[in-house]
């Protein structure tokens, strides 16, 4: 495993431990991140104008889309690190 890997892990490990809850955006950040990094760009249709928080997540994904896995990666540790105590 690399170490890029290894410390994508224990970031999502630790997104789960904040002491306090991100903000919506930021939440929505890492949730687009953390699809980026491990599913590649966002596919399918932006969910309908009823499902706003579906509608949320897609727009925040389809913002990353053409970004590399590593890079999505390490982006992802970085956010979780400057939201640590």
């Amino acid at each position: 495993m690399s170490e890029l890997k290894k410390q994508f892990e224990v970031a999502l490990a630790d997104s789960k431990k904040l002491s306090e809850r991100p903000s919506n955006d930021v939440l929505l950040q890492l949730y687009a991140l953390y699809k980026q990094a491990t599913e590649g760009d966002v596919e399918g249709k932006r969910p309908g104008f009823t499902d706003m928080v579906g509608r949320a997540k897609y727009d925040a994904w389809a913002a990353v889309k053409g970004t590399a896995t590593d890079d999505a990666m390490q982006r992802y540790v970085d956010l979780v690190d400057s939201l640590k105590d």
